[in-house]
């Protein structure tokens, strides 16, 4: 269980933070950068929920509880070191992944095909759900550069690959079963 009795504790004032396993790194370090990014996209599935309801709005807390994981896992380094720990570190799991395709297939079954790309908007609900996909790119880009530097969990990259066509395919639901979805005129305004 997390107890935070107290709220600011100064250790971070020059510029440096501890990790999961109490290595100090600084605070623009790309592993900071990713898990930082990753409870950013989790704000905005916040914003989001604002605007939705009931299945929809279950789901999206899910992806926040999994998003806050997903933090836990990538802000633990030492992969390696995972069976030695005192307690197991949490990590991503395939489960998770495999859920998000499961809801993605059954979203999009309910969807007619695209015919031009979708801009961002329609409902209130479908423009936050594509600033969560964004801001899960952003997310995902930084975990795969952090991958290039050091070990991390691939479950981690592959949620965020996958949460992000959630999240397309979740705004398309938002607008109405894609019937309201603002497509894309190539050219419309030469």
């Amino acid at each position: 269980m997390v107890v935070l009795s107290k709220i600011y504790t100064k250790t971070g004032d020059a510029g440096e933070t501890a990790l999961g396993n109490g290595a100090r790194v600084a605070k623009h370090s790309a592993r900071v950068n990713a898990y930082g990014t990753v409870d950013e996209a989790n704000a905005t599935f916040g914003l989001a929920r604002l605007h939705a309801e009931g299945e929809m709005d279950a789901r999206l807390a899910a992806i926040q509880n999994d998003l806050f994981d997903l933090g836990a896992d990538l802000c633990r380094p030492d992969m390696e070191k995972d069976t030695e720990a005192d307690y197991p570190p949490l990590r991503m799991s395939d489960a998770q992944v495999a859920r998000l395709e499961s809801e993605i297939d059954a979203m999009n079954a309910a969807l007619e095909p695209l015919r031009s790309f979708v801009l961002p908007g329609g409902s209130a609900l479908a423009a936050h759900l594509h600033l969560c996909r964004t801001v899960t790119r952003r997310a995902e880009r930084l975990a795969v550069e952090l991958a290039t530097m050091e070990m991390i969990n691939p479950a981690a990259v592959k949620y965020l690959n996958r949460l992000s066509d959630w999240c397309f395919v979740a705004s398309r639901i938002a607008n109405d079963d894609g019937r309201a979805d603002v497509l894309w005129v190539p050219g419309a305004n030469r």
